[in-house]
């Protein structure tokens, strides 16, 4: 523990001796079983206060909140989670845009979105809207940026939430995200180590691979985290993907070991994440009830290898008090040691610290409810996200020469769309029907496809198809169902 500590002196905490010596003071005085509870972070879905209680109970570090459509209900949760604990909460989202907004806030682009505008200013307004918009709602920590490279692009877990396939693209936005996260007060996270986006499966339903070779991985994926590490991004997420050549280069023989989650590898976060690549901030697992964990052995097995494998922070358990249980059995039984679980309390309690978490008051680090009002969705801040929305409509080919459109060529249209799906039940609905108005508003003759009723060259000018699909949990694939489309 006292290397730890003494690490918090260094990037990215930057914590004074006062700092430390609170992280210090707070650290001695937990318990066995609060220490493990500060490692953990269960997820606060919508806005039950009573719920809410529940969970502050478990005293736990940090709390994923996943916030219901009403804005006041949201707050009043997120403000008693932070008011009923002793120790300042860390409260994380996955603040990622796109699908994943929520009605109160503006309309913030996803990941692939902010790359296509290839715009650093619009780039970094973009973010500063994200930022402080989720900071007034008492947000400090952010699973993103997303860092993975969407070499399959038909991955629905990478997809739309990644900044595409180009490292020095990826390296540039994320580096802004990270940037202006940060100066608004939210912890930013690197994710999902140890890379994601050449196996186009989903970890929510099964371990993941990332095949390159480690020359290959140390020249992209290493280049991209080497220059999150060099940002000052505070956390990394550690995932349920394997990197079979680094644990092959380590040990040949290793047989089925080549194929271990990164969540539960010390190969992947200490030797190669912190002592190879030299990251010194805290290590978060990706959620533990997915597939991509349980597929590789019992909770039992893994809950205290989390831990003790290199994560400092212990994300979701299902039920809640099952999975402290099992961290606590694992203490117990030496699964888990005293030494790894001081220095993850350690590194849990310094982010807090860095975040100046320790010093704020209850207005400062859930602030009232009409500052909210006032910040979220102003007109400043939808015409950053409006200019956003126009830059990154991107031509990618026009082979005949049909844009721009036009009245006089192109009158009658038939529209073919498959609508707006929601990944997010309480997000914002959206329809793509704005389009077709618009066009009718032009002098356009738009009607929707109809399978009874086959467009033909005497009756149509140009069939468009809208397309609106985002990348999504257990989805598995993003591909276009021909057949449903077209009515059969």
């Amino acid at each position: 523990m006292p290397d730890t500590l003494a690490s918090l002196t260094r990037a990215p905490y930057h914590l004074s001796v006062e700092d430390i010596a609170w992280v210090k003071k707070t650290c001695d005085g937990l318990s066995a079983e609060n220490k493990i509870r500060q490692i953990y972070c269960p997820m606060s879905v919508y806005d039950d206060l009573e719920n809410t209680r529940r969970l502050v109970d478990l005293k736990p570090g940090a709390i994923f909140r996943l916030l219901g459509p009403d804005l006041e209900a949201a707050w009043k949760a997120t403000r008693l989670a932070a008011e009923s604990s002793e120790i300042p909460l860390l409260i994380a989202g996955d603040l990622e845009g796109g699908a994943h907004g929520l009605p109160f806030f503006s309309p913030v682009l996803n990941q692939i979105g902010v790359a296509a505008c290839n715009d650093a200013a619009l780039s970094a307004g973009i973010a500063d809207v994200l930022g402080r918009e989720c900071r007034a709602m008492g947000y400090n920590w952010s699973y993103t940026p997303v860092v993975d490279i969407n070499a399959k692009f038909r991955s629905a877990i990478v997809g739309t939430r990644a900044y595409g396939s180009n490292i020095d693209t990826i390296i540039r936005e994320a580096t802004t995200h990270i940037n202006v996260l940060q100066r608004n007060g939210i912890a930013t996270t690197a994710k999902h180590w140890p890379g994601e986006g050449y196996d186009d499966r989903d970890q929510h339903l099964v371990t993941t691979v990332n095949p390159l070779s480690y020359p290959e991985w140390e020249d992209s994926y290493g280049r991209v985290y080497r220059a999150m590490i060099n940002t000052g991004v505070m956390s990394v997420m550690s995932a349920h993907i394997a990197l079979p050549s680094w644990v092959l280069k380590k040990f040949p023989d290793a047989g089925n070991e080549a194929f271990r989650p990164g969540s539960v590898s010390r190969l992947l976060n200490q030797d190669l994440l912190r002592d190879t690549l030299g990251f010194n901030g805290l290590i978060v697992s990706d959620a533990t009830p997915m597939g991509g964990l349980s597929s590789w052995a019992a909770r039992e097995i893994t809950a205290p290898e989390v831990i003790q494998n290199g994560c400092d922070m212990y994300l979701f358990g299902h039920p809640n008090e099952r999975d402290i249980g099992l961290l606590m059995d694992g203490l117990r039984t030496g699964k888990l040691t005293e030494a790894r679980l001081e220095e993850a309390v350690t590194r849990v309690l310094g982010l807090k610290a860095a975040l100046g978490l320790h010093k704020k008051t209850l207005d400062e680090l859930v602030p009232p409810l009409e500052f909210a009002r006032q910040t979220l969705r102003t007109p400043a801040n939808l015409a950053v996200t409006k200019a956003g929305a126009k830059k990154s409509i991107t031509l990618i080919k026009d082979t005949r020469q049909i844009l721009p459109i036009s009245v006089e060529k192109n009158k009658r249209i038939v529209v073919v769309t498959e609508g707006v799906k929601k990944v997010m039940p309480i997000a914002e609905s959206r329809t793509l029907n704005i389009v077709i108005d618009q066009l009718r508003a032009r002098g356009f003759e738009s009607r929707l496809y109809n399978p009874e009723q086959m467009p033909t060259a005497d009756d149509t000018d140009l069939v468009l198809y809208l397309m609106a699909q985002e990348s999504e949990w257990t989805l598995s694939h993003i591909y276009i169902e021909w057949k449903k489309l077209h009515g059969g």
